[in-house]
């Protein structure tokens, strides 16, 4: 028993060396989980969202490039960009030439997610089309999805990788979408262009983002879309607008390229009013509701003050719909208006906060839209013009929109229509600049391709001809005029022309200056 006691004892009591060790080793290993918490704390934290794409410092949009698939978070865009992605996994390495949509993907404004999905829906369609249905034409097309953020804030990276992806194995050749007149998107084309990447805008109408005689600002630019100034001067031949008869309602905030263009563009068609401009301000993103409506509720009493039948509006579409709002409750309900605007009134079809009752209140809104279903689709008692477009390509397009959704595509804003015509305009441009036995081209000689887009070489738009002048710039390009109906829905009025009648069969611009 002793014996047994005394070893208990000897267990318990550890000698000097015992303790020194002991401490040695919990110092170890203290230092060694206090090393590894240190480890976890310096790892950067992985901000990837997907191959090309990861959410920029300070941000939960995911920003980039991808063409695998990816939506971007954005649940609606899951169909199009999984469509996208299957397509791009059907190319094989060195035959292809890759062209990026670039547009707010992950936008929260209801009306921009809609135009984001159309238009990705209608560069898709045509796609398909140049891989599978030009007579194997080549270099098949690559599409990939380009996303700059709400309010295009984070362009700035997203180009910065489009620049990086002009050669092997993306062979980048150009950028469409481009979508908004905005000074985001002027510093994306501008920076694009200065890269020597070839760009085709889709709605941006703004007629400083663009180039013309004595200024080159942007080299290798093109448009699909008329500017304000000529969506502006087809209004007006539409119109038969006495000047004496008009009222201006216009945002005072400038910087915003699509409504300074716009209110000149109608100013200068309203040389003769009589009654100075009402004047609003608009939010800094004018997609938020702001103040506004109550300035709108103001200057509906002043119109009724005038003996204006007829109202130019040069804002965005979120201030349209207040001031449509606020025109149903003015004073003068006994008296007609019309209200006449640019495309951005392609959104209040849409728009759910638009009060539909205005619109029984002896009113009518129309707007110069970029294209709608009903211009170049055969109706009774609808005369299809003779040239300019026609139902031919039409019936094509539809076609091949029935294949970007298992549903069908809304194609009353026009969007679809309009991304669907830049894309075959760019797969046009990158084509024709592909030399005899090559499989594609030069990444320069795309963006020289424009002031050859004309006569027998324009293209056959779903919107209208497409023929370019030597700036990029379409020429006499048709304008449908849309009404709002009383229910709310779009309905086609007649097409419009910048010059006042359809192109000539050659569609050749006339010398400038």
């Amino acid at each position: 028993m002793p014996d047994r006691l005394a070893l208990r004892l000897r267990r318990r009591v550890r000698t000097p060396r015992q303790k020194l060790v002991a401490s040695l080793v919990t110092a170890a290993v203290v230092l060694g989980l206090g090393g590894y918490g240190v480890a976890r704390l310096t790892t950067p934290e992985d901000r990837s969202c997907a191959a090309g794409v990861a959410r920029p410092a300070g941000s939960s949009e995911c920003v980039g490039v991808n063409g695998d698939g990816h939506a971007f978070g954005m649940p609606d865009l899951g169909e199009i960009a999984g469509a996208i992605g299957r397509e791009n996994a059907t190319l094989k390495p060195g035959e292809y030439a890759t062209v990026a949509v670039l547009l707010p993907l992950t936008s929260p404004d209801g009306g921009m997610r809609e135009k984001v999905l159309h238009e990705l829906q209608g560069a898709y369609a045509y796609q398909y089309r140049a891989n599978h249905e030009s007579n194997s034409e080549t270099p098949k097309i690559r599409l990939v999805l380009a996303n700059t953020g709400k309010g295009n804030a984070h362009w700035r990276e997203t180009v910065d990788r489009l620049v990086t992806m002009t050669g092997a194995p993306d062979r980048l050749r150009a950028v469409s979408g481009v979508a908004t007149s905005s000074t985001e998107v002027r510093e994306s084309v501008a920076a694009l262009t200065a890269a020597g990447i070839a760009v085709v805008g889709t709605t941006i109408t703004a007629d400083d983002i663009a180039n013309g005689p004595g200024h080159n600002r942007y080299p290798g630019l093109a448009r699909v879309s008329p500017t304000n100034t000529d969506e502006a001067k087809a209004l007006s031949h539409f119109g038969r607008v006495d000047a004496a008869k008009a009222f201006l309602v216009q945002d005072t905030r400038t910087g915003d390229h699509y409504t300074d263009t716009l209110k000149a563009a109608f100013t200068a068609n309203l040389a003769g009013a009589p009654h100075e401009p009402g004047l609003f301000t608009s939010p800094a993103d004018p997609t938020e509701e702001g103040t506004t409506a109550n300035t709108f509720r103001q200057i509906t009493h002043l119109i009724c003050d005038t003996h204006a039948e007829t109202v130019f509006f040069a804002g965005r579409h979120t201030q349209l719909r207040q001031f449509i709002n606020a025109l149903g409750s003015r004073g003068c309900t006994d008296r007609a208006f019309t209200v006449l605007t640019g495309d951005e009134g392609s959104y209040l079809g849409a728009d759910e906060k638009l009060d539909r009752k205005a619109l029984r209140t002896k009113l009518t809104v129309r707007y110069a839209s970029l294209a709608h279903p009903d211009a170049w689709s055969p109706a009774p008692g609808r005369k299809i013009p003779a040239t300019g477009g026609s139902a031919g390509a039409y019936s094509t397009f539809l076609t091949d929109i029935a294949r970007a959704a298992k549903k069908p595509v809304a194609l009353a804003d026009g969007q679809a229509i309009i991304a669907y015509d830049a894309m075959a305009t760019a797969v046009h441009a990158i084509r024709q600049a592909t030399p005899e036995g090559a499989v594609y081209p030069a990444q320069e000689d795309v963006g020289t391709q424009w002031p050859q887009v004309k006569g027998s070489l324009r293209v056959e738009g779903a919107s209208g001809w497409i023929c370019l002048d030597n700036y990029g710039n379409p020429y006499n390009k048709a304008v449908p005029i849309v009404e709002l109906t009383q229910d709310g829905t779009q309905r086609f009025v007649q097409t419009a022309w910048p010059e006042g009648r359809p192109p000539t069969e050659s569609c050749l611009p006339p010398k400038k200056g």
